[in-house]
């Protein structure tokens, strides 16, 4: 039996190499199974929105510049840049070694082709408004301009230049955002929607796409053409999607899962005496809020939405919810960007009582007490941790005459049906820095971002928008007009901010290259495990 084993292996070993392919056999494979907390939607870069999604794109895909393991911008396909003494014009020179995973080469035509989609209103991308900044950009997304007239163009096949509207400091770490990847034209035009399914999916990352059985797992694999193919250590990357955190946890402990990226807080003590430094736990730029629907009734009243907002005992939270995992949050943008200091809800410095006694006048002005209570509708998805915090703020505001009930749905459900403006009162929301710049956290509310939940639309607040993006090179007036626009958005409450994010992760001591950063990014490209 042993005898005819090795000869089938040595057979599969030589037809493999005749054929002139990368043969591992099975026991020699590093496998790397990657916990996550929710399964994604969709593996087309122009059609995402979720960090889960993120994280797995960053391995399929490769941008003009990447992130390190620190989060550190980096090459990409782009091995060069230049910028124009005025910051407005950006030339890239792409690697000549770098190729799709079909073999045909990543040229400046690919980056072209792929801004031109995520701009195309038929593409229906969420993250279109990420390459605003480009010439004309926003133009082609909202159909004033044609195509051609957007500010990218190939000089040659290895020659990108890319012409913005104004100096934008944050632009080169937008790019490494998976709204910006390459995508393969002529996979797409072949396939159609087909081309993201498994043995179609055409990338130019480190890995490639060999398996995707929904709520199971998302097999890649080591993508042998890659450029730097010889430092990735990995054979085959595992995303598991587990929304149940303690069933997570137990999945670690057995050994099913080398890492999870989120962990049930009310478990966080005994997780720690039990795991000691697997658990990792640390500052994360994000914010944790409830969008609001502002555009219907009741909520259309400004008055009534910072009388909730005021209510919400966020200390409380943050300490016994997420065992002071978390952080109270009064503003949009957290604290931790370099050269800006948020702007915080007006009663931010009011003690608790004071806060719930003004929210209770406010409510009765209006005509709710408990007796005649205010109707609420939160929905969140699944998470331990989203419904402690939704449980929480119900328990808060029913003594003041808001009666609130809860709606759960899978992670997927809830971001789909947030993105398709669907009809509700108030529901969990969490930004997580796409760059570090305020412009991460307050673009989203802007009224062509797919991301605006609330349906948020204040001139107000485009103004100093615009005016923060005219004055890109000018740092400090830049800054100044992004806390304007802050600061209008808070008076309004277009969201409420609850919390400011801590990256909360567990590790195995296999796993290296596994680097804790502020944007919690862990690219597999540069992790090993033993």
């Amino acid at each position: 039996m042993l005898k005819n084993m090795l000869k089938a292996t040595v057979f599969a070993t030589t037809m493999a190499l005749a054929a002139g392919t990368f043969y591992t056999p099975a026991f020699a494979e590093v496998i790397y199974n990657r916990g996550t907390a929710a399964e994604s939607e969709s593996l087309d870069p122009h059609k995402t929105s979720t960090i889960y999604e993120a994280n797995i794109l960053r391995d399929l895909f490769q941008g003009l510049v990447m992130q390190d393991q620190k989060a550190n911008v980096i090459p990409g396909a782009a091995e060069s840049w230049t910028v124009s003494d005025d910051g407005t014009v950006y030339t890239f020179k792409l690697r000549k070694d770098a190729v799709w995973s079909d073999g045909a080469p990543v040229t400046a035509d690919d980056f072209v082709y792929s801004f031109h989609r995520l701009e195309d209103p038929a593409t229906g991308a969420e993250y279109a408004s990420m390459l605003y900044p480009v010439k004309n950009a926003e133009e082609v997304n909202t159909k004033k301009a044609k195509p051609e007239e957007m500010g990218v163009k190939a000089i040659d096949a290895n020659t990108l230049e890319v012409t913005l509207k104004a100096p934008t400091p944050y632009f080169l770490e937008m790019l490494t955002h998976q709204a910006t990847y390459p995508v393969s034209k002529a996979s797409i035009d072949k396939l159609g929607a087909e081309w993201i399914k498994p043995g179609n999916l055409v990338s130019n990352g480190a890995f490639t796409l060999a398996e995707w059985v929904p709520n199971d797992h998302i097999k890649l694999v080591k993508n042998p053409k890659f450029w730097d193919a010889a430092s990735v250590k990995l054979d085959v990357v595992n995303y598991i999607p587990t929304e149940d955190r303690s069933s997570a946890m137990k999945r670690f402990e057995a050994g099913e899962l080398d890492s999870y990226d989120d962990l049930p807080t009310e478990q966080l003590a005994d997780l720690k005496a039990k795991f000691g430094d697997q658990i990792h736990v640390g500052p994360y730029l994000g914010t944790f809020y409830f969008a609001i629907k502002i555009d219907k009734a009741p909520w259309d009243n400004v008055e009534l939405r910072n009388a909730i907002s005021m209510a919400i005992d966020r200390e409380f939270i943050a300490e016994k919810v997420w065992q002071n995992s978390m952080l109270p949050g009064y503003s949009m943008v957290p604290p931790g960007i370099e050269g800006y200091t948020p702007e915080t809800a007006k009663f931010a410095d009011m003690s608790q009582i004071d806060r719930e006694d003004e929210a209770k006048k406010v409510l009765e002005k209006l005509g709710y007490t408990p007796e005649k209570p205010l109707k609420m509708e939160i929905r969140y998805n699944t998470s331990e941790n989203n419904k402690n915090t939704a449980v929480a703020v119900q328990e808060q505001l029913k003594p003041l005459g808001v009666d609130v009930s809860l709606i759960n749905t899978d992670t997927k459900t809830h971001y789909s049906f947030l993105e398709q403006k669907g009809d509700y009162d108030v529901a969990r929301a969490g930004w997580i820095a796409d760059y570090k710049d305020p412009e991460s956290f307050l673009g989203i509310s802007r009224k062509a971002s797919g991301n605006n939940y609330s349906g948020y639309n204040s001139p107000e607040f485009e103004k100093a928008m615009d005016e923060a993006a005219a004055a890109g090179g000018k740092p400090e007036q830049r800054m100044k007009e992004l806390a304007e626009a802050e600061r209008i958005l808070v008076d309004e409450v277009g969201n409420i901010p609850l919390l400011y994010y801590s990256y909360k992760e567990i590790v195995s001591p296999k796993l290296h290259g596994y680097e804790d950063n502020v944007m919690a990014v862990h690219p597999s490209r540069f992790i090993s495990k033993d």
